[in-house]
């Protein structure tokens, strides 16, 4: 009779179970993939259908914030590594795109043009519905349009207003939200989107980062954005110079003290934690912990309890202020191309 050694018997019950397990595998991947699929069907129709009356918190901390997340967290059936890069992976965020069609106006000035404009051009900006830079001088080139104002932060509210002017008369249907930022500010489009999806465009809503004085206003640095309604409000204020100065160099504060006269004011924007989601300095100034101290007059204007470290920022940030160039190429790059291989972001 012969005999076959210990290792042998080891070795054959090793390789059958790798086996079976490999079919089980395989089986499993047949079972999950389509080969004419890339990603589980959408229905559109049913994208924003939440509750519009909520505050933010309340709603990032209810059942309907659950509910509205299961719509969009589907996960993505890839049949390649590239998927993700492709259409098939932004189904949602195109969505959101057609549903929640959003104008962003960038202040800019002749000199910065070509580093600060462009690279705002080149990264963030391709994701709004409508890009329209603004400056004192036209430049057809870029393009840039001309509001026939003086440059200098003393006539920041001067342009501003003509400004908000020219989106009102020239593309009041174009888009449901009208976000003003700088040249030098950063926004997450998808994610401004996600969040004013749940509100009602004909509603009069101002939202960014609200500082207290003056009674309330939104930083103009972190980026501020009007519903329909608030922009049609405002190009009415605009005309009553005895409600809304014509002349002065503070232009957020300036917005505030202007929309309150007609009964709009800051809204809400942290999320289900408390943490904001516009900010007013680069990332780094909010993630590093301690690097804005306690003499800052940030801690002084800020609405909230100012946090910096981990704990700063939303994981759906939509703005940040002070980026140069040069970063805005680098968040480009970390929040729309680098993936990391085999994990997936779900929502707890």
């Amino acid at each position: 009779m012969t005999t076959f050694p210990q290792e042998f018997y080891l070795s054959f019950l090793l390789g059958g179970s790798c086996g079976v397990l490999l079919m089980v595998v395989i089986s499993e991947i047949n079972l999950s993939f389509d080969n004419n699929t890339k990603i589980k069907s959408f229905n559109a129709e049913n994208a924003c259908l939440t509750p519009e009356k909520m505050t933010s918190k309340e709603f990032y901390t209810s059942n309907e914030h659950s509910k509205f997340i299961g719509k969009f967290d589907e996960p993505i059936l890839v049949n390649d590594m590239n998927s993700l890069h492709q259409k098939s992976g932004d189904a949602v965020a195109n969505v959101l795109s057609e549903k929640v069609r959003v104008l962003c106006w960038v202040m800019t000035q002749p000199p910065t043009i070509a580093s600060k404009a462009k690279a705002v051009k080149n990264t963030w900006g391709k994701h709004c519905n409508l890009l329209v830079f603004m400056s004192s001088v036209e430049d057809k080139t870029f393009p840039v349009v001309g509001l026939n104002v003086p440059e200098g932060r003393e006539n920041l509210w001067l342009k501003t207003r003509a400004a908000w002017k020219y989106v009102y008369d020239k593309h009041y249907n174009d888009a449901d939200w009208f976000i003003k930022a700088d040249d030098d500010s950063f926004i997450i489009v998808e994610n401004l989107r996600y969040f004013v999806s749940r509100f009602n465009t004909s509603d009069p809503h101002y939202f960014g980062r609200h500082f207290v004085p003056y009674g309330g206003y939104n930083s103009g640095g972190a980026g501020y954005i009007f519903s329909k309604e608030t922009l049609k409000r405002f190009n009415q204020i605009l005309k009553n110079p005895h409600l809304c100065k014509l002349k002065s160099g503070a232009e957020d504060v300036e917005v505030g003290i202007c929309l309150a006269a007609v009964n709009v004011y800051p809204g809400d924007t942290r999320d289900e934690l408390g943490r904001e989601t516009f900010h007013p300095f680069s990332p780094e100034h909010h993630l590093i912990p301690g690097y804005i101290d306690q003499g800052n007059w940030l801690h002084q204007y800020n609405k909230y309890k100012v946090i910096t470290g981990p704990d700063c920022c939303s994981d759906h940030a939509i703005a940040f202020h002070y980026v140069s160039p040069n970063e805005m190429y680098i968040l480009d790059y970390f929040i729309y191309h680098l993936h990391i291989f085999g994990v997936h972001h779900v929502h707890d």
